[in-house]
C-alpha cells in the first residue's frame, strides 16, 4: 500500500517535535545518569565549603568533610601520630616489677634459732652435733592494714617491701628474746602483682607476675596462645586511664613493642580482622581483607586490579576515613565537627596523573574501614549523554524510515 505524500509530511512534522523533546529531555538528565559515586568536582566543592566554614564565611550542609591533599608533610603527620599510639611510646618499655609484697599475699615464714633453743623450739644432738629446730609459723595473708603477726614479735609491717627487708626486720626485733635467730621470709601466693588477660586467648586469667620481667607475648602464651590467626588478632592494652590497640603481628615483628607489663594491666586479645572497601572506577568493587602489619595505597590498588584505563579519573582517588583529631593539622581539628565518638569526617586525595603520587601511594598507610573510591572522568559522563542523544536520534530516525 502507497502512503500519500501529505500524510507523510504530516507524521514528520509530528515526530519533530518528539525529537527536539527527547532532546531536550537527555540533556536535562545528564545529571542523572548512572555513576558510582560522586565527581571529582563534586567531591572537592565538599571540601571547599569546610574550609569556609571553618573560617566563619559560610555554613553548608556539606561543611563537616575535609579534603586533604596528600604530601609528605600529610603523611608525616599522620605517620607520627601513629607512631605516638604504639605500645612502646604511650606505655614506656617497662621495668621489672620486683618481688614486692602487696595486700592479699601469702607469706610463709620461717624462724629458727642457734642451739640452745630458747623460743622457737629445743636443741637436739644428732651425730654428735646440736641442731637447732625451728617454729611451725602458720601461712599469713596481708591484710587491709598491711601486716602480718609473729610470736613474742607482734604485726609486722609487710605492705611494699620485699621479702629480704621483712627477714631483717623480724630478725632485729627478735635479739635479746631469741637465740640468734634466722628468719626466711617466702612468698607463696602472688595476688598483688598481676595482670588479667581476656579475649581470644586459650584461657582468660589473671597471671602473676615475678622478678624476671614478664612481656606482652610472655602473658599471651602463659594463658594458652591466641585462638585466631596472628595477622587477624589485635591486642588492647589499658593502664590506668591509658588504653591502646597494636596488630599482634606488629609486636611480634617489632621486639620494641613487646614491652614489660606492670601490675594491674588488663590485656584484651581481640579477633578483628581489618579490611578496607574499594568503590568506584576501580577493576573490582568490593571489601578487601588485610593483614595488621599495615597495607599502603599502592598496595591496595593493586589488590583491586588497579584503575580502570576507559573511565577512572586520575586526579580522582580518594580515602574516605573517619579520623583521630590528633593525627590532623591543629588549625583543622580545632574547627572541624567530630562524630560521636570523636573522629572527624577526612576525605584524602591523590592525583595520581603527577609522578611522585607513586611515591605518596608507597607511604600512605591504609586504615581499617577505610572507603577507597575512584571517581569517574568527566569524558566519561560526556559519552554517556552522547550515546543516550544518538540512541534517541537514531529511534526517531528509524521511526521515520518506517513511515515513509
Amino acid at each position: 500500500m502507497t502512503v500519500p505524500a501529505s500524510r507523510c509530511r504530516r507524521v514528520a512534522l509530528l515526530l519533530r517535535p518528539a525529537a527536539v523533546a527527547l532532546g531536550l529531555a537527555a540533556l536535562s538528565g545528564c545529571a542523572s545518569f548512572g555513576s558510582s559515586g560522586p565527581s571529582t568536582g563534586a567531591i572537592t566543592e565538599a571540601g571547599k565549603a569546610a574550609g569556609k566554614t571553618a573560617h566563619g564565611k559560610t555554613a553548608q550542609a556539606d561543611a563537616d568533610i575535609h579534603v586533604v591533599d596528600l604530601s609528605d608533610a600529610v603523611i608525616g603527620r599522620g605517620r607520627d601520630y601513629a607512631q605516638s599510639r604504639h605500645f612502646s611510646d604511650l606505655f614506656g618499655t617497662g621495668t621489672p616489677v620486683g618481688t614486692v609484697i602487696g595486700t592479699g599475699d601469702v607469706l610463709d615464714i620461717g624462724v629458727w634459732e642457734a642451739p640452745p633453743a630458747v623460743l622457737f623450739g629445743s636443741a637436739r644432738v644428732e651425730t654428735g652435733m646440736a641442731v637447732a629446730q625451728g617454729a611451725a609459723i602458720p601461712q599469713q595473708m596481708v591484710g587491709e592494714d598491711g601486716t602480718v603477726t609473729i610470736p613474742f614479735v607482734g604485726q609486722v609491717p609487710v605492705l611494699g617491701r620485699t621479702p629480704a627487708e621483712v627477714e631483717r626486720t623480724i630478725a632485729a626485733r627478735l635479739k635479746g628474746r631469741a637465740h640468734d635467730p634466722q628468719v626466711v621470709v617466702r612468698l607463696v601466693q602472688n595476688e598483688a602483682r598481676t595482670v588479667t588477660v581476656l579475649g581470644e586467648v586459650g584461657a582468660s586469667r589473671r597471671v602473676p607476675l615475678t622478678a624476671r620481667g614478664e612481656r606482652l607475648l610472655d602473658i599471651i602464651a602463659s594463658s594458652g596462645g591466641p585462638r585466631q590467626p596472628v595477622g587477624k588478632t589485635t591486642l588492647q592494652l589499658a593502664r590506668g586511664t591509658a588504653v591502646a590497640r597494636m596488630p599482634l603481628d606488629t609486636v611480634v615483628r617489632d621486639p620494641k613493642q613487646n614491652i614489660i607489663v606492670q601490675p594491674g594491666d588488663v590485656l584484651t586479645v581481640m579477633f578483628q580482622p581489618y579490611s578496607f572497601i574499594a568503590l568506584g572506577a576501580v577493576s573490582r568493587s568490593s571489601e578487601v581483607p588485610f593483614e595488621g602489619g599495615g597495607l599502603s595505597l599502592a598496595q591496595a590498588l593493586g589488590r583491586v586490579g588497579g584503575l580502570i584505563d576507559q573511565q577512572a579519573n586520575v586526579r580522582g582517588v580518594f580515602v574516605f576515613r573517619l579520623e583521630d583529631p590528633a593525627a590532623l593539622a591543629p588549625a583543622m581539628a580545632e574547627t572541624a565537627r567530630r562524630t560521636r565518638d570523636g573522629k572527624v569526617p577526612v576525605i584524602y586525595r591523590l592525583d595520581m596523573s603527577q609522578a611522585q603520587s607513586l611515591f605518596l601511594a608507597q607511604d600512605f598507610t591504609i586504615e581499617d574501614r577505610d572507603v577507597l573510591f575512584v571517581s569517574n572522568a568527566p569524558a566519561v559522563d560526556l559519552q554517556k549523554f552522547i550515546n543516550t542523544v544518538s540512541s534517541a536520534a537514531f529511534s526517531v530516525v528509524a521511526v521515520t524510515n518506517s513511515v515513509n
